[in-house]
């Protein structure tokens, strides 16, 4: 898919977040710039988050309770071992609602990525990007609006 600025990618974060369950997991990749922390906030603005949503770089994770269900943001890029991923609460906020997951070749369990949403987010120009997903296919139709 391809998403010709800011206002493309968020409108993409709105079409997941109308499709996010409890227990979803959604994978994010992508080189640093490609928009990953953009996508999380037009999902979590959808689900209706207002105001600034930081990335959470140095805290590692940001929750947010939503109407629908409380969403936990986790940045992995400063993640140097699986042991500091399973100290992050990442199956707790599974459990609870559902996870944002940047930087997620960093480390995922197993289990959590069968089932995931993937997203990789490729520059194709200074505003533009490549949306590649795959995962589950109920999200097809979400994905295809």
């Amino acid at each position: 898919m391809t998403l010709e600025d800011e206002a493309a990618t968020a409108a993409l974060g709105a079409r997941i977040a109308s499709a996010l369950q409890p227990g979803d997991a959604v994978l994010i990749s992508g080189e640093l710039g490609a928009g990953k922390t953009t996508l999380v906030r037009g999902i979590l603005h959808a689900l209706g988050v207002e105001g600034h949503v930081p990335s959470p770089t140095f805290t590692l994770v940001q929750t947010y309770e939503t109407k629908d269900l409380p969403v936990a943001h986790y940045d992995l890029y400063r993640i140097e071992s699986r042991r500091e991923i399973a100290e992050l609460g990442l199956e707790d906020s599974l459990n609870a609602g559902a996870a944002l997951i940047e930087w997620p070749e960093r480390g995922v369990p197993e289990r959590l990525a069968v089932d995931a949403l993937y997203i990789a987010l490729i520059p194709t120009g200074e505003k533009s990007r490549e949306a590649r997903m795959g995962g589950p296919s109920r999200w097809q139709a979400a994905l295809r609006a």
